[in-house]
């Protein structure tokens, strides 16, 4: 083996940890059943453990044959109880001739170190508490609404979009207890996580994840992150368009998406996609437990609504709320991440890759609100597991090392954050079309 090696490639997957290897010697174990990536200079084989890794297959195996150490930080806020899985599987370490991968590496940690000693990962209890309480208060003051009043179409207007609020703000709480954000230890986030999305949300929790983590892990890269996976139906960023172009690709008319995205994006994301996936995903994968958690919202829901609509009335109102927050997720979510750098891998450091494919809106009572402080998109995505009431707290440090190191720190409006979606999808579709004319 190159790099100094000590034994035989054969020998070094025996877990005996004695291993010296060189960058071009991991990289080349970076396929689907031959997997080693490297964590503070330790060389991991994670080939078998792929599968039975709780945060999916996909989004380890993202970082085969790559460093994974600031992806490793920030996704475990348990780290020491984590490296007991990871010891079996180390096989050795890079050579001391070897550079770390990440050019910005030493950037990053010290800011880490920086914010843990500030505390800023450190949870207030009642800020999540008075989150709920109003999620709840919402969800019977919509009961309340039609019990008192009845079920006429003003009262039934604003029932709609009373629990639209209530699930909107249930899906950020959900993103809180998902990113391991709210208590120390793993197993209560896991637990209060399947309880929001499951039993106040209808959804799944182990789907979320699977999909989620990647996001977070390479985001805004194809075949990787699944949000910029639009199944042809949209072209993102200024790569995909021009090499649909000239492959003469033309699921649909790419030119006008930036106009079509008001009829099947924001209306259909979380009624039409979303529902299939998740109900798929849940029996495809026989995971009963989120599917019980997800019924008990549907049993509780109708068991509310039916009485005073019927069967089909509770339907079309659930379809219409579903419909209302659609709107509200897409817009909050793709503001952030659409007008960014959408891209194949490039493997680069965390920092660079995090703020390329993000950009903030800026703070105000009601963005916080709206958005579930992911106007702070850029320090969520650097620390994901950072509880959100701390994001304000961190941004100026974050500010201060892109300075330090030309990082382009973006920050917006609320508005433009809208309008730079549609504008972005319109010049996407310029490009396509400039390549499909051959121009």
């Amino acid at each position: 083996m190159g790099g100094g090696g000590q034994q035989t490639e054969s020998e070094s997957s025996c877990g005996r940890g004695g291993g010296v290897f060189t960058w071009e010697e991991v990289q080349r174990h970076s396929h689907k059943g031959d997997q080693w990536l490297v964590i503070d200079r330790k060389v991991y084989n994670i080939t078998d453990w792929v599968k039975r890794h709780p945060g999916g297959a996909r989004v380890i195996s993202h970082y085969a044959g790559e460093d994974a150490t600031d992806a490793f930080a920030a996704f475990h806020p348990e780290p020491d109880f984590v490296r007991k899985f990871l010891k079996p599987l180390l096989i050795g370490e890079l050579a001391t001739s070897e550079p770390n991968q990440d050019r910005d590496k030493n950037a990053f940690r010290e800011l880490r170190e920086e914010v843990e000693r500030e505390g800023l990962f450190r949870t207030q209890p009642l800020f999540f508490c008075l989150h709920l309480g109003h999620i709840l208060l919402l969800e019977a003051l919509a009961y309340l609404l039609i019990w008192v009043y009845g079920t006429g179409w003003l009262q039934t207007l604003l029932c709609a979009v009373i629990l639209a609020t209530s699930q909107s703000q249930a899906g950020w709480l959900q993103h809180d207890f998902g990113h391991l954000s709210v208590f120390k230890k793993s197993r209560w986030n896991h637990l209060l996580h399947k309880f929001v999305i499951g039993h106040l949300k209808g959804a799944s929790a182990n789907w979320w994840n699977h999909r989620h983590f990647q996001h977070h892990a390479k985001p805004n890269i194809f075949s990787k992150d699944p949000d910029v996976n639009m199944l042809h139906t949209f072209v993102l960023g200024k790569t995909q368009p021009v090499e649909y172009g000239i492959k003469e690709i033309k699921y649909m008319p790419y030119n006008h998406q930036h106009q079509y995205f008001f009829l099947i994006g924001p209306p259909m994301l979380i009624p039409v996609y979303f529902h299939i996936q998740i109900m798929q995903t849940m029996f495809f994968r026989r995971d009963w437990v989120d599917l019980v958690w997800s019924m008990s919202y549907y049993l509780r829901y109708f068991t509310c609504y039916t009485p005073f609509y019927g069967v089909f009335g509770a339907v079309a109102l659930i379809s219409f709320v579903r419909f209302l927050e659609s709107h509200w997720f897409v817009w909050v979510t793709q503001m952030n991440h659409i007008p960014m750098d959408i891209d194949h891998e490039r493997h680069e450091d965390w920092l660079t890759m995090q703020l390329k494919a993000t950009c903030n809106i800026e703070q105000s009572f009601f963005n916080d609100w709206f958005s579930g402080h992911l106007n702070f998109q850029i320090e969520h995505h650097l620390f994901p597991t950072m509880p959100r009431h701390n994001y304000c707290r961190v941004a100026p440090l974050v500010r201060k090392v892109c300075e330090k190191h030309g990082v382009t720190y973006q920050e917006k409006t609320l508005w433009s954050g809208f309008r730079d979606v549609v504008s972005s999808l319109r010049e996407s579709g310029d490009l396509w079309l400039d390549a499909y004319l051959h121009k």
